[in-house]
């Protein structure tokens, strides 16, 4: 069966193909009954533009490029469907990639979008610091791990932590466990900063990146386990009464360990997540979390990149406030 193509609307419309383009692209000059008619024969042809012929001739391609480190990670699963829900109330399509939170790839994976002639991209760099190289004029918003000389858009990592420890400090906890995220992770360090703003406005002159009660782990459930195990691994007078773990996936393999180790949550045990990843409100107990503001970073990033053509970077950093989810995983500490 032969494609149909605008010449065949044209006609069979009895207009030219100038003005058959006119009506797909919606312009004012076309009349109401021309646009109909046009419609019409458009709907009974069954005839759909090619949107790869109409990118060369606009230079537009309503594309939008996305890099992610991990597609498995809740957060980037969310960010991305976030970003695809706010670009097509634009008209745009997202094409999605994944670095593996490799730098060789990360660029690999920008040469592939750049030759799809993306509008712009999205990008969640590798946790490896390294600059990053673009063909001239095409936009890039950097988003969560930020980076000197990119648009960016995040959480406020360390204020969000502050605020969960001030939380945990009111109820009434002071040995309070953390676990924070990788050594090279920008969002984790901030995360770490912000913990130990806290403990040392509380009064812990002792509180150090190597103080026994922070681990360092992976963001994912097992490292959180492991980590939730050293700590826990001690006696009960010198254990945490608190904890609170720089992702909820760190969180949700934190509260296994203790549930392994026979230490009820909450009465003999706290635990605070970070992030507000819809499988926070599904565990048993329901986790308190630090919720990140997804939907808007996501959102932020699609309005940068289609306002800001051409822009390659954003006077100062823009940082999104978070707010605590309050779960059953928290409480006063009790009593021995």
């Amino acid at each position: 069966m032969q494609k149909v193509g605008i010449r065949d609307v044209a006609k069979l419309a009895g207009v030219s193909t100038g003005t058959v383009s006119r009506v797909l692209n919606d312009h004012p000059s076309v009349t109401h009954e021309l646009r109909t008619r046009v419609n019409t024969i458009i709907e009974e042809l069954g005839y759909t533009p090619d949107p790869s012929a109409r990118s060369m001739r606009s230079k537009i391609s309503r594309l939008i490029g996305i890099v992610i480190p991990d597609l498995t990670n809740p957060f980037f699963s969310e960010l991305v469907q976030s970003a695809e829900q706010a670009a097509a109330t634009h008209g745009y399509n997202i094409i999605v990639m994944t670095s593996f939170d490799n730098a060789a790839k990360e660029a690999d994976r920008i040469r592939q979008l750049t030759s799809r002639r993306v509008d712009g991209i999205i990008l969640v760099p590798s946790n490896d610091f390294h600059p990053i190289r673009l063909p001239k004029g095409l936009p890039i918003v950097v988003v969560d791990r930020l980076m000197p000389g990119y648009s960016g858009i995040a959480s406020d990592h360390r204020n969000g932590v502050r605020l969960g420890v001030e939380y945990l400090l009111k109820l009434g906890h002071r040995r309070i466990g953390f676990i924070s995220g990788p050594e090279h992770s920008v969002p984790a360090n901030d995360r770490l900063k912000g913990y130990l703003d806290a403990m040392i406005q509380a009064g812990d002159s002792a509180a150090t990146a190597a103080s026994p009660l922070v681990a360092e782990a992976n963001f994912d459930y097992e490292s959180g386990r492991q980590a939730g195990n050293y700590l826990l691994a001690r006696a009960r007078s010198e254990r945490p009464t608190a904890i609170f773990a720089s992702s909820d996936q760190q969180a949700i393999g934190c509260m296994r360990a203790a549930y392994d180790l026979g230490i009820p949550i909450p009465a003999a045990l706290s635990i605070l997540g970070f992030d507000g990843i819809p499988l926070s409100d599904m565990t048993i107990p329901r986790l308190t979390t630090v919720k990140q503001p997804i939907e808007k970073i996501a959102t932020a990033a699609v309005e940068v990149l289609l306002n800001e053509q051409g822009a390659s970077s954003i006077d100062h950093p823009v940082l999104l406030a978070c707010e605590l989810s309050y779960g059953e995983t928290t409480c006063a500490p009790q009593p021995d």
